[in-house]
């Protein structure tokens, strides 16, 4: 066990739900009269928080059609999508694995708000492996690493004792600022070469690497 603390991105790190995203994404902008996105600079937002994300994609949006939008994205991703969402071959049975060894810790801090990861929490019987998890909406979003200092603090873990896991600059960029370690994984949503800018302490090309270097295999 390399690190009392291991804290996990979401989205693009354990579920493979980048597609739904941009659906959700492309059909709010759309409902709210913006226009169309393109799905690269959709996937480029992925991590942050929903109001950091809109502001990206839509300079200049004014606030009430923000707030359409943003309103309408909830709704597609929770009801009116169709596009599926599911782990990422190898996920549940490495966590269920670190969640089972005595003093390994396991947290989640994502861009989702905190209602969209309890819901994905209690449908796919997820949540009982991690011992903690912060979003963006009670928090500060990432790439800030307010998210990550309070997971230490709720936790008593030292920041040397900790990982932060993610697919995207804004996940390894909030670790760095604090001297976290970190790994990138390469079947997300950031290119490797992005990815690599941030100096990774570690880069997984596939799940079961990632769970065996975590494990000191």
């Amino acid at each position: 066990m390399r690190y009392r603390l291991v804290i996990f991105d979401w989205d693009g790190t354990l579920m493979d739900s980048a597609a739904r995203i941009v659906d959700c994404m492309q059909a709010a902008s759309r409902d709210a009269g913006w226009g169309e996105l393109s799905p690269q600079s959709i996937r480029n937002i992925i991590g942050l928080g929903l109001p950091e994300a809109i502001a990206t994609l839509c300079p200049g949006i004014d606030a009430e059609r923000a707030e359409l939008l943003r309103s309408r994205y909830s709704w597609h991703f929770v009801e009116g999508s169709d596009t599926p969402m599911r782990f990422f071959s190898g996920v549940e049975a490495g966590l269920a694995d670190l969640h089972g060894r005595g003093g390994q810790r396991l947290a989640v801090a994502t861009g989702k708000s905190r209602r969209g990861l309890d819901r994905v929490f209690h449908e796919s019987g997820s949540g009982r492996w991690f011992h903690a998890s912060r979003t963006a909406d009670e928090t500060r979003s990432k790439p800030h690493p307010q998210m990550l200092d309070e997971l230490l603090a709720q936790l008593e873990v030292d920041v040397a004792e900790a990982v932060m896991v993610g697919d995207t600059e804004y996940d390894l960029e909030m670790a760095r600022a604090i001297g976290m370690d970190r790994v990138a994984v390469t079947w997300g949503v950031h290119a490797p070469a992005r990815l690599a800018a941030s100096r990774p302490t570690f880069t997984a090309e596939a799940v079961p690497e990632l769970f065996d270097w975590l494990q000191g295999r």
